[in-house]
């Protein structure tokens, strides 16, 4: 990974049409583009997850970014094979600049190879059993005492119990979501949870809704960790680890809720944390 230590994602994203990364992203194109949309509800929940996700093939890489609906129509798809990752980085819309930043960043490095990172290998099996081991793993990167608050951006059920097994108090906050599966109430108010929290555990969709560099910025602050769980710009997560990341679970597609065999995920930690 590049030695550059950004401050904010618009900083990375200079660097690398900057070629600060590796290879210009002008000399880099788009292969295909597609759009999902995904739902899911796991047995005993009450609630339904709905994603939709921005994939952009380059080479051997797929940068993604899942937004939210009604933020980027299906037919941006139709135009976007072809174009190069500069013109994308570029784009109007977050969710695009977010993708074609993952796809150029996972194929200059992709995790697959990178010295960092330490694969997971998600078992066959059930949707509820494959998300638990990705919500173990997770949690698996929180180093905290019993009774520590942990801010979780992002809210799924498994890992909000997969915090608590960790012996940590979750702090959900998400802003589809009023309840966990226990009864836990949920805000929308990200400013309270990281005023409470010993720990931050974030998604990357916060990638795409802008409050990234403002999660990062607070735990630099405040010298809290901060463990980033990354289907969303895992690649972009990672520019950050040392640089207000602590660790890092990266899942690059194909998603783990979209197949029922072994698929891997990988886990870095910042030097020294």
């Amino acid at each position: 990974m590049s030695p550059l230590q950004p401050h904010s994602v618009p900083d990375l994203q200079q660097a690398v049409l900057d070629g600060a990364y590796g290879p210009p992203p002008q000399e880099l194109t788009v292969t295909s583009a597609f759009w999902l949309h995904h739902t899911t509800r796991l047995a005993g929940s009450q609630v339904t997850y709905r994603n939709s996700y921005l994939l952009l093939r380059s080479g051997d890489a797929f940068g993604a970014c899942s937004f939210e609906a009604g933020e980027l129509a299906p037919d941006f798809c139709a135009d976007a094979s072809g174009h190069t990752l500069d013109h994308l980085i570029r784009h109007e819309a977050a969710p695009v600049r977010i993708a074609a930043l993952d796809a150029y960043l996972g194929r200059v490095q992709p995790h697959r190879s990178s010295p960092a990172a330490e694969s997971v290998t998600l078992p066959t099996g059930t949707p509820e059993t494959r998300a638990q081991a990705r919500d173990a793993a997770v949690a698996g990167l929180l180093d905290i005492p019993a009774g520590a608050k942990v801010a979780l951006i992002g809210v799924v059920n498994p890992l909000v119990a997969a915090i608590r097994e960790q012996g940590g108090v979750p702090l959900p906050c998400d802003f589809n979501l009023r309840t966990t599966q226990w009864g836990d109430a949920v805000t929308d108010d990200m400013a309270q949870v990281l005023a409470e929290a010993d720990a931050v555990v974030a998604t990357g969709m916060t990638l795409s809704n802008g409050s990234f560099d403002v999660i990062v910025d607070h735990c630099r602050k405040h010298e809290l960790p901060l463990v980033v769980y990354a289907q969303t710009g895992s690649a972009v997560a990672r520019a950050f680890l040392g640089s207000g990341v602590t660790a890092l679970s990266a899942e690059p597609f194909p998603f783990s809720q979209f197949s029922a065999d072994e698929t891997a995920l990988y886990r870095y930690r910042a030097a020294g944390a």
